[in-house]
């Protein structure tokens, strides 16, 4: 129980009453106190038993006193008659990552989303509950876990509304069509979910109530292979899976499904070791270990694969794509504008291009190009007709382009 410096009325009729039938002032005290926030002095004890105007609490209300200070958990101090709600938003995380991990069962996607579900829904209602005094809507039923995510006074960050907005995808399709074995497919969703939901109940009511202690890291039988690990969401991936994967991601950003908060990720690596003794390590992004192998991966992702565009190409596809004349120095002034770029150095907007500190020269993505084309296309769309055949980009001035374009 959590009350204020001094005892409540019912705990002044409790100890009344126990103290006429003989108890010692010790044993009273120690029984108020368990599980008590704040604990209260001796003094409390002989104030109310100088008080007479305090009355005796009958044996009914002593024995469910004494049931409820046997209910609290030595573990999380959760109380089976005050903390219901959270009892019930860990258990039921607990069961869905204990069915997810098992080899004895085969429901194991739609169980994870179905109890997922259960308990951010539980653990949102404590939030509101705690917050406002109800959890009522107007016909009488309980908030639902959309309503909850879609309100602004939600404690939850985006990514984490994002992933359980996934979660609830994958849930509300388990009651329609058979996901096979999907369950590889959104393990990465799924273990965001568990990091997301441990780190928000300890967030709000307490380290105390941490899963880790009752979920730890799985142990397996049978060697993990990283190019099996890396094929496995690549095979028996029925077409209307497939259709529930794009549908989930489709209206997310690059950024927002990078956030590990939306789905979890993580770095292999390999220790110098034999064949035989080679394991591996997993490094946090945020240590220096995990920056350093991080930023290794994007260099080589990022300069090769993501950013292939040099200045030219990118003019060459702007004018290609919209039908209109777009040169080089239209592209430098359009970049001035976005600010995609300095005029000099690495400080670059990588949402568009990115510099190349061995070669003085930068490069830009897709994103850049279909940028450039859709202004092109608003512009000529907001233009009259006759102005037509001499409609540039808005922001740029059509010159010859320059000889040199290594750097533009």
């Amino acid at each position: 129980m959590t009350g204020d410096k001094g005892l409540t009325a019912l705990e002044k009729r409790i100890v009344k009453a126990l103290l006429a039938k003989g108890e010692r002032n010790q044993d009273i005290h120690a029984l108020i106190n368990y599980e008590r926030t704040p604990t209260v002095n001796f003094g409390r004890i002989t104030t109310v038993k100088k008080d007479a105007t305090i009355q005796l609490a009958s044996d009914e209300e002593i024995e469910f006193f004494k049931k409820r200070k046997q209910s609290f958990d030595p573990v999380t101090g959760l109380n089976l008659y005050d903390d219901e709600r959270l009892i019930r938003a860990r258990e039921a995380m607990i069961f869905a990552v204990t069915i997810f991990n098992s080899s004895t069962y085969k429901f194991k996607t739609g169980m994870f989303a179905i109890l997922a579900n259960i308990a951010w829904t539980y653990l949102l209602h404590e939030f509101h509950h705690r917050k406002d005094g109800s959890i009522l809507n107007t016909d009488g039923t309980t908030f639902a876990l959309s309503h909850m995510l879609n309100r602004a006074d939600c404690p939850l960050s985006k990514g984490i509304r994002n992933n359980l907005n996934t979660i609830k995808a994958i849930r509300d399709e388990v009651e329609h069509k058979l996901l096979g074995r999907s369950d590889p497919r959104w393990l990465s969703v799924f273990q965001a979910c568990c990091l997301n939901f441990d780190k928000t109940i300890v967030e709000m009511y307490g380290s105390r109530l941490s899963l880790r202690n009752e979920i730890s890291v799985a142990l397996q039988f049978g060697k993990l292979q990283i190019d099996d690990a890396a094929q496995m969401q690549m095979y028996d991936v029925p077409q209307h899976i497939a259709a529930l994967d794009a549908l989930l991601t489709a209206n997310l950003t690059e950024e927002e499904l990078n956030d590990i908060e939306y789905q979890f990720r993580v770095v292999y690596t390999f220790d110098s070791a034999s064949k035989g003794s080679a394991h591996i390590q997993f490094l946090t992004p945020d240590s220096d270990e995990g920056k350093s192998v991080h930023n290794v991966l994007q260099k080589y992702k990022v300069s090769d694969e993501l950013y292939p565009h040099k200045p030219s190409e990118v003019a060459a596809l702007v004018a290609k794509k919209s039908g209109r004349r777009f040169t080089v120095s239209d592209h430098t002034d359009a970049w001035r504008k976005h600010k995609v770029r300095p005029a000099k150095g690495d400080k670059t907007n990588r949402t568009y291009c990115i510099f190349h500190k061995a070669y003085n020269s930068y490069t830009y993505n897709d994103a850049w190009v279909e940028l450039l084309v859709s202004e092109i296309a608003k512009t000529q769309k907001a233009a009259k007709p006759a102005d037509h055949a001499d409609l540039i980009l808005t922001t740029v001035t059509a010159t010859p382009a320059p000889t040199d374009q290594s750097s533009t």
